[in-house]
């Protein structure tokens, strides 16, 4: 049985974009997987506290200093992510890049010994790799025609991911939420074009029959 673990970053909760987003992207996960199990982790509305001075410590440490604390909610986070098959992140651009609760959730599971190691030549991934699908959600826009402001979310989600072992990154974005209706509706137009298109190649057989576009909790 897949699972896919949805972590879901906006302080907006239900009421944005990225939300709304991802959503759609585990709506087509399970179109091609009836069975898959969802689990919901929720970071944008204050879920994850900054790490504590033990967890900074042991990753300057040979060992971990402490199991409570950020420690223990580390450990949490990364068996979540452990047991994933399948990755999905719902998260919007804050000046230019993660929002702090993304990255508070990226503190915990990139963690040394658990995640990725040191060795002689650097860094040492630990992680098995799965299929990653980022949806972003933006006031402006920043690929594509009419981009009008630099992109630092995706290359950081990029390195960081790849650090721990994770490379297979699809992005999915809803740009220009800022310039009101009409250009979110053509943005969403655009990008519903897209993940049909690439989940007809994800999940083949049910690709013949195309996908219904929907939130999970309309599945």
């Amino acid at each position: 049985m897949m699972k896919i673990l949805h972590v879901s970053c906006s302080p907006r909760g239900q009421a944005s974009e990225s939300r709304r987003l991802s959503q759609e992207i585990v709506g087509c996960l399970l179109a091609g997987e009836p069975t898959a199990q969802v689990t919901d982790r929720v970071v944008g509305l204050g879920g994850i506290a900054p790490i504590d001075a033990d967890y900074a410590d042991s990753q300057q440490s040979s060992e971990d200093v402490s199991r409570e604390g950020s420690a223990a909610v580390s450990a949490e986070l990364i068996q979540e992510l452990e047991s994933a098959d399948v990755l999905v992140i719902g998260t919007p651009m804050h000046n230019y890049t993660v929002p702090s609760t993304l990255k508070l959730w990226i503190d915990h599971v990139v963690r040394v010994r658990h995640t990725f190691n040191v060795g002689r030549d650097g860094k040492v991934a630990m992680l098995r790799d799965r299929p990653v699908f980022v949806a972003v959600s933006s006031g402006g826009r920043f690929s594509g025609e009419g981009a009008r402001q630099p992109d630092f979310l995706t290359p950081y989600l990029k390195t960081i991911l790849d650090m721990i072992g994770l490379h297979d990154l699809t992005f999915f974005s809803v740009q220009g939420t800022a310039f009101g209706p009409q250009a979110v509706a053509e943005a969403r137009a655009r990008t519903d074009q897209a993940m049909q298109e690439h989940f007809s190649s994800f999940f083949p057989l049910r690709g013949e029959q195309g996908f219904a576009l929907t939130s999970r909790e309309a599945v």
